[in-house]
């Protein structure tokens, strides 16, 4: 575990509690963020010792390692509201630019054949650096099927290589295995409808050895 490296969670909705969740169990120190901090302060509460609760300013100057947790549209926003603080952050971005459709389902936001990865990788503060991850899974699987042996896959796609391993470590420390598909350019293969989306062709949590047997990885 990497220790000095320091993770935020922005957005305490079900991704973010459950991210949360998984760092702690995997005993990773994690600071928590929201609109109200009283929510923060809640979950830090009920995470324990190694759960630190803040504002979302000083959540963000404080990390090394911020993941925005929250709706595709809310991250182009914060991106902007919040630049001057995400300057050379590492940012992950679990969203899927998704809305209910008119059939109790859900629908793309974005064209069929853009990503938000490479919709939100345009929007970037300076040195900034861009990852695709943690929202592979639905929030019940997220936390069901983490911390499983064999361990069960999470997929990323970032541009830039130098952060692998602080993104993989990211992921173990959340109880799965790291499979980086490749850049951004790829990010649509682990939004909700690509291939390599819970809610897509694979239908459930797989393992790396299935990963390999069922998709074509770059």
């Amino acid at each position: 575990m990497n220790t000095t490296t320091k993770v935020a969670v922005i957005g305490l909705g079900n991704i973010g509690t459950a991210v949360a969740n998984n760092l702690v169990k995997g005993d990773r120190a994690v600071i928590v963020a929201d609109r109200t901090i009283a929510k923060a302060n809640a979950l830090a509460q009920q995470l324990g010792s190694r759960a630190q609760a803040m504002e979302i300013p000083a959540a963000i100057k404080a990390a090394d390692i911020v993941v925005l947790a929250i709706w595709f549209n809310a991250t182009k926003e914060v991106l902007q509201q919040y630049a001057t603080e995400l300057e050379g952050k590492i940012i992950v971005d679990p969203s899927n630019p998704i809305a209910p459709d008119e059939n109790g389902g859900f629908k793309k936001i974005i064209g069929e054949k853009e990503s938000a990865g490479e919709i939100l990788v345009s929007l970037l503060p300076k040195n900034a650096k861009l990852v695709k991850a943690l929202g592979t899974l639905g929030v019940a699987s997220l936390t069901n099927a983490a911390f499983q042996q064999p361990a069960n896959v999470l997929f990323y796609a970032t541009d830039d290589t130098s952060i692998n391993k602080e993104v993989e470590q990211l992921i173990h420390d959340n109880g799965f295995e790291p499979v980086r598909v490749g850049g951004l350019d790829q990010s649509i293969r682990i939004e909700v409808f690509g291939d390599l989306h819970e809610f897509g062709p694979l239908g459930k949590p797989v393992t790396k050895s299935e990963a390999i047997v069922n998709c074509k990885m770059n």
